[in-house]
C-alpha cells in the first residue's frame, strides 16, 4: 500500500525540472511502482532521459506537443494539442492503474492558457489518494503551488549557453 500521495511542482527559470521529474519516475520504476509520463508541449526531440525511460518496462511514455508554441505555425496547433494531453492526463490520473503520474510542462500549458490553474487543481482534488503527481514547467501558477505538497525552484545562476557553448549530448539533453 502507497498511502497518500504526493503532489510535486518543479518550476522557474533553470535547468533540470524535466530531468528531476524523470529521476523520481525512474526511482518509483526501480521499486516496482506503476509510472505513466505525460510530455505537453515538447516535440520528439531525442532526450536521453527518453531513452532510458522508454527501456523501462513500468514507465509508459507519452510525448504531445509541437514544440515551442510561439513558433508554431498556426497557433491553433499547440492549443489542440495541449487540450488533447490535458485530456490523456485527466485519463491517466482517474484510471487508477498508475503509482506516479510526470506531467512534464504542463505549467507551461497553463502559463499559455491552453490548461485552466482550475481545471488541474480539480483534477488533483479528483485523483486517487494514492496517486503522486509532479508537475514541471516554468511559471507554476499560485493556485498549483499552494495546492502542491513540495514544490521547487529551479533557479539560473550561470548557464553554458549564454556563453556561447552549445547542449551537449548526454548531458544537456
Amino acid at each position: 500500500m502507497l498511502g497518500q500521495g504526493r503532489i510535486i511542482v518543479h518550476t522557474g527559470d533553470g535547468k533540470g525540472k524535466t530531468t528531476a521529474a524523470f529521476g523520481a519516475a525512474l526511482r518509483a520504476a526501480g521499486h516496482g511502482h506503476k509510472v505513466a509520463v505525460l510530455q505537453f508541449i515538447k516535440g520528439n526531440w531525442d532526450y536521453g532521459e527518453v531513452r532510458a525511460l522508454a527501456a523501462c518496462p513500468n514507465v509508459e511514455l507519452t510525448r504531445v506537443g509541437s514544440g515551442f508554441t510561439w513558433l508554431a505555425e498556426d497557433p491553433a496547433e499547440p492549443r489542440r494539442l495541449a487540450r488533447e494531453a490535458w485530456q490523456l492526463a485527466r485519463e491517466l490520473a482517474l484510471s487508477d492503474r498508475y503509482d506516479l503520474l510526470v506531467l512534464d510542462e504542463l505549467n507551461c500549458a497553463v502559463a499559455e492558457g491552453y490548461v485552466a490553474p482550475e481545471e488541474v487543481v480539480g483534477l488533483l482534488v479528483e485523483k486517487p489518494q494514492r496517486l503522486s503527481v509532479i508537475i514541471t514547467g516554468r511559471g507554476a501558477t499560485a493556485e498549483l503551488i499552494d495546492a502542491a505538497d513540495t514544490v521547487t525552484e529551479m533557479r539560473c545562476i550561470k548557464h553554458a549557453f549564454t556563453q556561447g557553448v552549445p547542449a551537449r549530448r548526454g548531458i544537456e539533453y
